[in-house]
């Protein structure tokens, strides 16, 4: 199979795997909204952002170290491929352990830090939270190793999926916010066994296995691990801490509203987390051949796409967020609003780290990247504790525009430092995404006054969305007849 095939395979699978888990999510944020009240729905996901950061902790960036590991030697060397994973297995344990144990001894503590006495019991249980949640991150980080997308897809779908299962469920019989975590703890559980099963049988078990250990290969395991963690820390930062600070700072209700902002964003991420996830490996392989032009090329394609499909999705997401919002989540989410329009430009800044990160860990520069993560990060918190007492929940959404802002920028330096760009190829595609975005912003401006509930909005959105698809064929942009023949093979 070549190339562009194994890649549009992989792709097909990551996607795939993503639809389910996309679906499931969206299902899970409208439904938990509507069952649960803001403050509940405020509470439940301040709790989650609390355990999500301490969780970093118990996996560190072992599991993405290892992969990269798996990469490198299950071709060359695959006899070292059984002692990779039992050592990272064991790192993963441990830390595991100390963390849970911080948790359970802790909970109350930290809930008195945060002002909010009400998480206490969610934060006790939060411990089984961050185990499985762990190992389910292990399970697909490994199996993207060993370019298994499809296994790291179906243990995504299967995990999203019993956490809608069983977060609906226990909370529609009454068990609140406490019954939605123990529902996001049983889809992780379920999804975590069936992946560790399947790494095991398809691969760990048939592995030629080395009599010893490659000497330093452990401390090169762990070395590589560092800066993955202080990214994933500084991540967690961004991604959460705001998070706590809205909690900290304001009310439950405005956890909710931030919270649900950023669940929408995240929600039209799909296509860039598949493109991201399931071409990564594929940049360290063609380096250590030194296929670099290869390895640019596939680059410059997927920024292309990107941009052409979340720079027009930003337009549409900053128009439409207020009769989308109230219609979809009720009248009491309306302080919402303001939140998701101002995040509109996080889509697009998402987007980007989606189809940069996974490939800079390949590339060997998960240092670089860690040192402007780790900048953007603290400045987030900054400006956090600045924004949010002045200007509100909207003051955590433009500090994490703007910090995140940098930190792309960064990235994409690194990237072009790293392989050899086309500048003028990439200049020539963001002239044509301006073309396609400009030509779908006036047809969707035109047509929202129009708009008076969900069904006419849905009438709007679809028209915006044919005129997109319309505008990028006719530019040239997208190649139908590829496209047919990426869905056919």
């Amino acid at each position: 199979m070549s190339l562009p095939e194994q890649l549009g395979s992989r792709f097909r699978a990551e996607f795939v795997g993503l639809v389910v888990a996309t679906v499931a999510g969206g299902l899970l944020v409208f439904l938990l909204a509507r069952l649960l009240e803001p403050d509940a729905y405020g509470t439940l996901f301040l709790a989650i952002s609390i355990l999500t950061v301490v969780g970093i902790f118990s996996k560190l960036g072992i599991a993405k170290s290892a992969a990269r590991y798996v990469a490198m030697y299950r071709e060359d060397d695959p006899g070292q491929v059984p002692h990779i994973l039992e050592r990272s297995a064991l790192v993963t344990v441990l830390t595991l352990g100390i963390v849970s144990l911080v948790l359970a001894v802790g909970h109350e503590h930290i809930s008195e830090l945060v002002g909010e006495a009400g998480i206490a019991t969610l934060l006790l249980w939060g411990a089984l939270f961050v185990a499985f949640e762990a190992t389910t991150t292990f399970t697909r980080s490994i199996a993207q190793g060993f370019e298994d997308i499809e296994l790291a897809a179906t243990v995504k779908a299967i995990d999203m999926g019993g956490r809608l299962l069983f977060a609906v469920g226990f909370v529609a019989l009454g068990y609140g916010a406490l019954g939605a975590l123990g529902g996001y703890i049983a889809g992780s559980l379920v999804a975590s066994a069936i992946g560790i099963g399947v790494l095991y049988r398809r691969h760990y078990r048939p592995s030629p296995r080395a009599a010893r250990m490659e000497s330093g290969l452990t401390r090169r395991i762990l070395e590589y691990n560092v800066p993955l963690t202080v990214t994933g820390v500084a991540g967690k930062v961004d991604k959460d801490v705001d998070t706590i600070l809205v909690g900290f700072f304001l009310n439950p209700a405005a956890v909710g509203f931030y919270v649900l902002s950023k669940q929408i964003v995240e929600f039209v991420q799909m296509p860039a987390s598949a493109l991201g996830f399931s071409i990564s490996p594929t940049y360290g392989k063609q380096k250590a051949a030194s296929e670099l032009d290869t390895a640019a090329s596939l680059y410059e394609a997927s920024l292309k796409y990107s941009l052409l499909l979340y720079v027009p999705a930003a337009v549409g997401i900053f128009v439409v967020a207020e009769p989308a919002v109230t219609g979809i989540f009720g009248a009491e989410f309306a302080g919402a609003v303001a939140v998701l329009q101002v995040l509109s430009v996080y889509a697009v800044l998402q987007a980007l780290t989606k189809i940069t990160d996974h490939p800079l860990n390949y590339l060997g520069r998960a240092r670089e990247r860690a040192i402007a993560k780790g900048i953007a990060s603290t400045a987030n918190v900054g400006l956090n504790v600045l924004l949010i007492p002045t200007v509100g929940v909207v003051g955590a959404a433009i500090a994490t525009v703007l910090t995140h802002s940098f930190y792309v920028a960064v990235k994409l330096y690194i990237v072009a430092t790293e392989l050899p760009l086309d500048t003028g190829r990439i200049g020539s595609d963001l002239g044509t995404v301006c073309v396609v975005t400009g030509g779908m912003s006036v047809v969707l401006w035109l047509a929202f006054p129009y708009v008076t509930g969900l069904l006419s909005l849905a009438a709007v959105v679809g028209l915006a969305v044919a005129t997109w698809g319309s505008l990028a064929i006719a530019v040239g942009a997208v190649d139908l007849e590829m496209v047919r023949r990426t869905v056919r093979s």
